[in-house]
């Protein structure tokens, strides 16, 4: 088997310490010293190694191998295999028909999203990076989901929440992660109860809630008496020490 320059960086990529257990100092050298000696961003680097080393078509193989890189060598904010868990607990137990994702970025949990989602059921996923966005689309059809499954909208969140209903004919949300930035958790949150795509029983999985946390989400919902409600606790993706957690919402309308 032929060894290109690519598998030799990898490896030696792979060999190093995750940057991320360094002190700060060290992670920003190890930045820099990446994306000058690659010319690539650090998601542009992930989506080079998962291509050249997952199994196309196989969204198991490529979430692995997305957590490797991730693990072992740099830290990219996906959901990760922990809490990847507890969301895939929901999505089997609430078997959603229509799914919406605000944030991308690389296209892993979309990938993870997609692959326990129901015959039938579709995707529409938010990036507003034009970058991300471009690197999650690769990500998605390398998984082997095509447009009827997966949708990709490139805009801002608050932008694409209000035409929903219109632009892309939805009657209800089964289910919503989010996953993007976290100051715009409570207002996405709120443009959601005011468009009536939220149903009873909807669900609502929000990410990093704890750290670095979505204290203005977290009061919305206690004070809106809209959900029954409960915190997931977890530590941060690819991390041993940093408390984290992913509130659970449910739907239940005006009482």
């Amino acid at each position: 088997m032929t060894t290109t320059t690519h598998d030799n960086h990898s490896a030696f990529l792979l060999s190093l310490p995750n940057i991320y257990s360094q002190s700060p100092i060290s992670c920003c050298v190890f930045r820099m010293w990446y994306d000058c000696t690659t010319g690539l961003s650090r998601e542009e680097r992930a989506f080079q190694y998962v291509l050249t080393h997952a199994i196309p078509g196989d969204p198991e193989s490529i979430l692995e191998t997305f957590d490797l890189w991730c693990s072992k060598v740099e830290f990219i904010s996906n959901i990760g295999p922990k809490k990847g868990k507890i969301m895939d607990r929901m999505l089997s137990e609430h078997c959603p028909l229509t799914v919406l994702e605000l944030g991308s970025h690389c296209g892993y949990s979309t990938v993870r999203i997609a692959r326990a989602l129901p015959l039938g059921a579709r995707l529409y996923s938010v990036e507003m990076d034009a970058i991300n966005a471009a690197i999650a689309e690769k990500i998605i059809r390398l998984a082997g989901f095509d447009d009827d499954t997966v949708e990709l909208i490139v805009s801002p969140s608050d932008e694409v929440i209000p035409r929903l209903r219109a632009d892309y004919g939805l009657e209800r949300l089964d289910f919503v992660f989010m996953d993007h930035w976290k100051k715009c958790y409570r207002p996405d949150l709120q443009a959601l109860e005011g468009s009536g795509l939220l149903g009873k029983g909807s669900v609502v999985l929000a990410d990093n809630v704890l750290f670095p946390g979505a204290p203005n989400f977290l009061r919305h919902v206690r004070k809106s008496g809209l959900y029954e409600w409960k915190i997931h606790r977890a530590t941060l993706e690819y991390s041993k020490g940093i408390r984290d957690g992913m509130a659970e919402l449910v739907y239940q309308g005006i009482k």
